[in-house]
């Protein structure tokens, strides 16, 4: 009840402006009830955050990898499309997520997220560029910072693709330049 008060009012009135007793007024509790569960509504904007990349963990399990520097093209595919569903259930939260300060903080569990997850994958590329080595945390900003503008913008627009067109377009886009330049060979698997 307090986290869809709090999508709720944050979409009507934007972050900064909701307070706590609004918070309380609108799921029907008292305040007591709100601070025995969070510390503040930074608190639980956090807490949300922490329930939304945790669904992206099951999702992200998956195995992308074969043979080391391979990677499967539709499981990928298959892989981003049920993130974008999960976060067209979640728009309103991601609205709030991608905007302002909060984008900051969502960039950040998710490339501690990939680095957590893929980091076998990372740690067998040796990208190099003019023999100078690429470090990997750039790689992960990079495909991050790409993924989060692409987030970002389907959430304020119209809505009007799929998760699975903006998936396959999203592989599309990517696997014609930017994982192969990585050293990564694409596997239709």
């Amino acid at each position: 009840m307090i986290i869809n008060a709090f999508m709720k009012l944050v979409t009507q009135h934007g972050f900064d402006a909701v307070t706590i007793q609004q918070i309380a007024d609108e799921a029907m509790i008292n305040r007591a009830t709100f601070y025995a569960h969070f510390k503040d509504k930074q608190d639980l904007f956090d807490q949300i955050l922490q329930i939304t990349t945790g669904s992206f963990l099951k999702i992200l399990d998956a195995d992308i990898l074969f043979d080391g520097n391979k990677i499967k093209m539709k499981t990928i595919e298959r892989t981003l499309t049920e993130i974008f569903k999960e976060i067209q259930d979640n728009r309103s939260f991601f609205q709030l997520a991608t905007d302002g300060s909060n984008n900051v903080q969502l960039v950040e569990q998710l490339q501690i997220l990939l680095q957590q997850r893929y980091a076998e994958l990372f740690d067998n590329l040796h990208i190099t560029q003019n023999q100078t080595e690429i470090p990997t945390d750039f790689i992960i900003a990079y495909m991050t910072s790409i993924f989060m503008g692409t987030v970002r913008w389907w959430v304020h627009s119209d809505g009007s693709f799929s998760p699975d067109h903006l998936a396959h377009l999203i592989i599309q886009l990517i696997a014609n330049g930017h994982l192969t330049v990585l050293g990564i060979e694409l596997v239709d698997a």
